[in-house]
């Protein structure tokens, strides 16, 4: 047995491995040997039915029910259905590298152990320290929604929020994220049971939404499908346009083309899930097959319900009628409301609820292995990677469960939702970076899924995630930036010193 803190089997291939510094790679052999150690070793569990629900359980809810309509109102109008096609490219482009890698490496940190496999340490970390702010701040911001929604359903909208003072005590989003690290601290599979049930009730309220609203729909409202864009100051101006506007001398994105293609990257926030599945590699039982078909399988379904949502809701209401009002903004709800069909809001409102309590779950858990994995390669403290008799990382889910709580409890999230864009896509540019550079540096290797077309595929799917990104927000991409710059500081000052990568190359090691 090999211990990750010892020495590797004489004879383990280094390959890349060679490389020294911040640039050493860890082995795909090694990675896989480091998941057997007793004291970290995960439970497989799953199966790829149990990751298609994660995917499904984690993607229907975050965009159905929070994005879709504000989108619609105040960026985009009827083209945000194609706002969402255009996301969805880019997803499915980034879904296929992810399929290989994942089937290739069944290892737990999705996109941070495909890159230490390619790219070497210092940019695995930097990947590793991109997710764990994108499943933080999605993770809050989605308890944030679920809290608001509670009081919709109890018909006390300020209830779940406690003004004290200038502090706001958010209680219902404390509520949701205990609840949640407590099921996760139990165990995965558990964790899936519960999403299945869950799932299954959110995706009949979806279906319901489209096959009811469908007989309210008036073709008019689909005119103008891009609506004119708007000019002057405002949310599409100064640093709140998009960065390709900036660049281009719009000096704005509301509506009109730059509207449509700044909704693209918004809504890319529904979509966010298929790389949670990726993190449940090394809880896999067959990962060859499963994930491939988890990973795929859920967004091929999703991207189906969105499409429907969005034709239904703008065909409902004029997108005039979804635009934020006095800092209130539209939700999925809101059409159905306008239509009098109270009975129809109040079903949407418990859909959500139920909805956003997966997504959040599926969020935390990504957080978690992620974290675990870079815990386990020594970047951050290896006493949190220990798992107990349930195999899990019980100590990593209490800690990503408490940080969640604060940010979700006391801070308000406000614009912070596009920095879980900007995270995933930055992932998403890697991973299939990775997938051109593992083909060159390791054909040999099996792989139970293979992209097509390679490097085609891959390039095509950076330049889509890489064009999303142009157009975020200029505030986005400077918060971003200094996010970065403070994971340069921690892994210089703790990680490169404590990587058990590290100390096999001081030992003369290979990796």
């Amino acid at each position: 047995m090999v211990r990750s803190t010892g020495p590797v089997e004489k004879g383990a291939p280094t390959g890349a491995g060679a490389r020294r510094g911040i640039w050493r790679t860890k082995s795909v052999e090694q990675s896989i040997r480091d998941t057997d150690e007793p004291d970290t070793k995960l439970r497989k569990d799953l199966t790829s039915w149990d990751l298609t629900v994660f995917g499904v359980a984690v993607v229907v809810g975050a965009g159905i029910f929070t994005v879709t309509a504000s989108t619609a109102g105040d960026v985009a109008g009827p083209s945000v259905s194609l706002a969402f096609v255009l996301a969805a490219v880019a997803c499915g482009l980034a879904a296929l590298c992810y399929a290989e890698f994942a089937s290739t490496v069944p290892v737990a940190g999705s996109a941070y152990t495909f890159s230490y496999a390619t790219f070497g340490e210092f940019v695995a970390w930097i990947i590793g320290w991109d997710l764990i702010l994108e499943f933080a701040l999605a993770s809050a911001v989605i308890a944030k929604g679920w809290s608001q929604y509670l009081g919709t359903v109890i018909h006390e909208p300020s209830w779940t929020v406690l003004n004290w003072g200038p502090v706001k005590f958010d209680w219902g989003a404390l509520l949701l994220v205990v609840v949640i690290t407590a099921l996760l601290a139990r165990g995965t599979k558990l964790s899936s049971r519960v999403s299945l049930v869950i799932t299954a009730i959110k995706v009949a309220v979806v279906l319901l939404v489209i096959v009811v609203g469908a007989f309210y729909i008036d073709k008019h409202n689909y005119s103008p499908y891009i609506p004119p864009a708007e000019g002057g100051s405002g949310a599409g101006s100064g640093l709140k346009q998009s960065l390709f506007s900036l660049l281009t001398g719009a000096g704005n994105s509301t509506y009109g083309w730059y509207g449509l293609l700044a909704a693209a990257s918004l809504v890319f926030f529904a979509f966010i899930g298929f790389d949670v599945v990726a993190t449940t590699a090394e809880e896999t039982k067959n990962p060859q097959k499963a994930l491939p078909r988890g990973i795929l399988g859920s967004l091929a379904i999703v991207t189906v319900l969105y499409v429907a949502v969005t034709l239904v809701l703008t065909g409902m209401v004029s997108y005039t009628d979804l635009r934020s009002h006095n800092g209130e903004s539209a939700t999925l709800a809101t059409a159905f409301a306008i239509h009098h069909l109270d009975w129809a809001k109040n079903i949407i409102s418990i859909g959500a609820l139920l909805g956003l309590t997966t997504v959040a779950m599926v969020l935390l858990l990504g957080q978690a292995r992620v974290l675990f994995a870079m815990s386990r390669d020594g970047l951050m403290p290896r006493k949190l990677a220990h798992t107990g008799k349930r195999g899990t990382p019980f100590r990593i889910n209490i800690l990503v469960g408490v940080v969640v709580a604060v940010l979700a409890t006391f801070v308000n999230m406000g614009d912070l939702e596009e920095m879980v864009n900007i995270g995933t896509l930055f992932a998403f540019v890697l991973v299939c970076g990775g997938v051109i550079v593992l083909r060159r540096t390791r054909p040999d290797l099996e792989r139970g899924f293979r992209v097509p077309w390679v490097p085609v595929v891959p390039i095509l799917a950076i330049l889509a995630c890489f064009w999303l990104m142009l157009n975020l927000q200029v505030e986005t991409w400077l918060r971003f930036v200094i996010w970065m710059a403070i994971g340069f500081v921690v892994y210089f000052s703790y990680g490169r010193r404590h990587s058990v990568l590290g100390r096999r190359e001081r030992a003369g090691l290979g990796g």
